[in-house]
């Protein structure tokens, strides 16, 4: 039986309500994995009809996380960049993502983007899920087409964002 939306919005959000915060991430991540792996949930949610590039799928309105899908067609990367005051997990549903994790070197500056360097190259195949918590700088690449599970832990449209140039 296939992994539905319902059931993993429940998951997380039973996870928000019941657990400490770096538990309950970690148990959303776990969450994120399983819906990637599960041929009905990726069937429903990423079928040739889905060809957004940012599609929120739930939004929770109790708890304002939201669950988003990601599809991206050929190759391109996202310069380094924070969620402001929110956390993510990144999963991947398709294809391969290349994350480097930086560290920064200069704050930001109102629209003067701050300098990092990379700390870590890792990457994201399919089910692999990764935790970014609140100011973590990350950026994302990819050589070609992916599928992404993304999970904010608030709407971030219209949210102020750090953004980073590389030293």
């Amino acid at each position: 039986m296939a992994y539905t939306l319902e059931q993993f919005a429940d998951d997380c959000r039973t996870a928000l309500r019941e657990q400490d915060r770096k538990d309950a991430r970690e148990t959303i991540r776990i969450c994120c994995s399983r819906a990637c792996n599960d041929d009905g949930f990726v069937a429903a949610h990423f079928g040739p009809d889905n060809t957004s590039a940012r599609k929120i799928l739930y939004e929770d309105p109790d708890l304002g996380f939201c669950i988003l899908s990601h599809v991206q067609d050929g190759s391109g990367d996202s310069r380094p960049h924070d969620h402001g005051p929110s956390w993510a997990v990144y999963a991947q549903v398709e294809g391969c993502t290349e994350m480097t994790d930086w560290r920064a070197i200069k704050a930001c500056d109102g629209d003067t983007p701050g300098v990092v360097e990379a700390a870590r190259t890792y990457t994201l195949d399919r089910g692999d899920a990764h935790i970014y918590h609140e100011g973590d700088i990350h950026s994302p690449r990819r050589a070609g087409a992916t599928k992404l599970i993304r999970i904010e832990g608030m709407k971030l449209d219209g949210v102020p964002r750090g953004y980073f140039d590389p030293a």
